[in-house]
């Protein structure tokens, strides 16, 4: 099976059009159906049901589909290793609030100590993170929960302040009870995270029901989310991390829940220490003693 196969095979999946992908990959609709006639030979299986209206995927397709990501991923993980021999280069992934407010900061702590070191700093998605780990893609996965795979070694190493922020027009305290702002309207984040989970619990013990508060707007990013409190439309539950160029700037206010907990842990993973190379764990090491409140 060639990889470079297994690549059109994904693109052609994502849109479900042959046409399309050989216009986008400059190459002949001939060949490109050539090259996945001898993938589908190589695996012994239908991949496309071909129609007029374009393709769409087998069952066989679509099992193909959910290994091809990673495939293709590690193959490249692999050619960057081949390349990279001499950089020594340490592959870190996080979460994308993470990796895009509270990692940079821990990290450059790291290279103010460590200045021979180089890093290689993407933001994941929490379920992909694990498995990168697992198939080498990166050598430490940053979370806001413990690994679940046994080979696989999880520390607490960084604890993110959660703060409330609104408007300055709001004029709320800089400490504040959780009920105290329930008849507020909120921003939240779109997808599940570890922030909307541990509000939902703190709801629950005051005997409220998460569907029972004003949610204004659900949104994909922390950064829209600020852009709607600092036009004044509601509040919302972020990293303190976040927000500390708005807070210092006063876009924003800024207060902490006095009677819960919504602050979180955040983990770091990686392969157990016989798998390691020295540097990786050189990091490891001196990571765990830069504390659990490096950014602040």
């Amino acid at each position: 099976m060639h990889i470079e196969s297994l690549k059109y095979f994904q693109e052609i999946a994502e849109l479900k059009s042959i046409s399309k992908v050989a216009n986008n990959s400059h190459i002949s609709q001939p060949a490109l159906s050539q090259q996945i006639q001898k993938l589908e030979d190589s695996l012994g299986k239908e991949l496309f049901i071909r129609s007029n209206r374009g393709v769409k995927l087998t069952e066989a397709g679509e099992v193909v589909l959910k290994y091809a990501d990673n495939i293709i991923r590690t193959y490249n993980k692999m050619l960057s290793d081949l390349n990279e021999q001499d950089s020594q280069e340490i592959k870190i992934e996080g979460e994308y609030t993470i990796a895009t407010y509270c990692l940079p900061c821990a990290i450059l702590n790291m290279q103010f100590k460590f200045p021979n070191h180089k890093y290689n700093l993407v933001a994941a998605a929490s379920d992909k993170i694990e498995q990168d780990v697992l198939s080498d893609i990166c050598e430490i996965g940053f979370t806001t929960h413990p690994a679940q795979a046994e080979n696989l070694h999880s520390k607490e190493v960084i604890n993110e302040k959660v703060v409330l922020i609104s408007p300055p027009a709001f004029d709320l305290p800089e400490k504040v009870e959780l009920e105290e702002i329930l008849d507020h309207k909120f921003v939240i984040l779109k997808e599940d995270c570890i922030i909307k989970e541990n509000f939902k619990e703190a709801l629950a013990d005051l005997g409220y029901n998460f569907s029972e508060i004003e949610i204004i707007s659900r949104l994909d990013s922390t950064e829209a989310i600020k852009t709607l409190v600092r036009k004044g439309y509601g509040v919302a539950f972020v990293p303190y991390n976040a927000v500390r160029d708005e807070f210092s700037a006063k876009e924003i206010n800024v207060s902490r829940i006095i009677d819960y907990e919504l602050d979180y842990d955040i983990y770091m993973i990686n392969k157990k220490a016989e798998f390691l190379s020295a540097d990786v764990k050189n990091f490891i090491a001196n990571f765990k003693k830069l504390g659990k409140h490096i950014c602040y």
